[in-house]
């Protein structure tokens, strides 16, 4: 991507893993950063080797051969470059406060106490760079008596509160169906960076950014009353309900499911004269939203009734020709073929670092759309240590004899 995009000349170094790292730093790379990925030499890193696969005979759960790499891998590495280094030996050490000095920022997402231990924390670093822009990452954040306990997307969702409101009353804690924590919280710590970055650009200076994803996740769910769900006889498991409009939900087709939303009154009488319901459109109670919200049971089913006797297809046509707002309930497949999505350039086609493009996996494109410059995901994922040579050499200097010298001895 050229020096005009939006990230053009910003240099990340990416010391991340799994996927809440990573989906930061892809969509720093989607906007024209240079990441450059930092894995262990002697373990590479967590996601090529893991299940699923792709390979030269297609998806599999259970490696066949070399050219079976994980699907993880090839869409969230998509655009970086892959570097390998020994934090914990001298030279290694060393080698990485280098790069620091040419970087503009670290995204890591160790266990608190990982970094201090490996004297690469944001107190070391800004010695070195203080223009730097380093990126925390944790399940609970830097600081709080709980700070140091380790985290999955899974521990995360349970302790902010969401698996406790998700699924229908009655039934078992459940999560959201993608890691939502991780994926929600690499979208606050690439806005929290941007902003970072907007703030050096106006005062020299770089800074800590402290990202707890269960602080995200808690934020997001408590736009909600739930402190006083209890005091309304309400279950915090409301299904695909929220708590103000009704109806609000998914209903039953001919063929498959949609959603209905009514966000007012006059919306709902718009519904009823569909659904040849006029008596309810202007009723005392029916008529009012507060009324509806309490007895949701009750329109629900009347929804439901005239749900079940169409097809999604035809329903959803009569209810937005009125005004009403709704919509499929779509399953990948049919996202897949959605030509809405394949006009906004949002399905790309996933590329193998020796097989090439790979026409059977696809992958989400770079959401964020700009009138002035280009975005994107550039180039295929590098395995671990692709651009050693180009890092050490063409950034830091070291001659082609320094740099073999350091990967016979597995420091790169």
């Amino acid at each position: 991507m050229s020096q005009n995009a939006i990230l053009g000349g910003i240099r990340v170094l990416d010391l991340s893993q799994y996927l809440v790292g990573p989906h930061c730093t892809l969509l720093l790379s989607g906007m024209g950063a240079e990441v450059i990925r930092i894995d262990n030499p002697h373990s590479g890193d967590s996601l090529s080797g893991a299940p699923v696969f792709y390979g030269k005979d297609g998806p599999t759960i259970q490696k066949r051969d070399e050219s079976d790499i994980g699907i993880a891998f090839l869409k969230r590495k998509r655009g970086k470059k892959s570097i390998t280094l020994d934090l914990k030996s001298e030279e290694g050490h060393a080698l990485f406060l280098r790069l620091v000095e040419h970087a503009d920022v670290v995204v890591e997402n160790f266990t608190v106490g990982v970094t201090e231990r490996l004297k690469i924390d944001w107190p070391a670093l800004r010695k070195i760079n203080p223009k730097l822009v380093y990126c925390s990452i944790t399940g609970y954040g830097a600081t709080g008596p709980d700070a140091k306990r380790r985290a999955y997307d899974l521990t995360t969702q349970a302790m902010s509160g969401l698996m406790s409101v998700t699924g229908h009353p009655g039934n078992p804690p459940t999560k959201a169906g993608t890691p939502m924590g991780d994926t929600i919280s690499a979208g606050f710590a690439f806005s929290a960076i941007l902003g970072a970055l907007f703030h050096r650009e106006r005062t020299g200076e770089g800074q800590h950014i402290d990202i707890s994803m269960t602080d995200v996740l808690f934020s997001l769910i408590f736009d909600e009353a739930l402190d006083i769900y209890e005091d309304l006889g309400m279950p915090f498991q409301q299904g695909n309900r929220i708590m103000r409009f009704s109806p609000f939900n998914a209903y039953p087709t001919q063929d498959g499911w949609l959603v209905i939303g009514i966000g007012h009154d006059a919306m709902w009488r718009a519904l009823c004269g569909l659904i040849g319901r006029e008596d309810l459109g202007e009723h005392a109670d029916w008529g009012r939203m507060d009324w509806r919200v309490e007895h949701n049971d009750q329109v629900d089913a009347v929804v439901a009734e005239w749900t079940k006797t169409r097809t999604t297809e035809d329903a959803v046509s009569l209810l937005e020709a009125d005004g009403i707002v709704a919509s499929p309930v779509q399953n990948i497949d049919d996202l897949l073929n959605w030509p809405h999505l394949k006009a906004r350039g949002m399905i790309d086609t996933v590329s193998h670092p020796t097989l090439g493009e790979l026409p059977g996996l696809k992958a989400a494109g770079f959401p964020l759309k700009f009138s002035a410059v280009e975005t994107g995901y550039e180039g295929t994922a590098a395995p671990s240590g692709t651009h050693n040579a180009e890092v050490f050499r063409d950034l830091l200097g070291l001659d082609e004899n320094e740099v073999a010298d350091l990967a016979r001895r597995s420091v790169i």
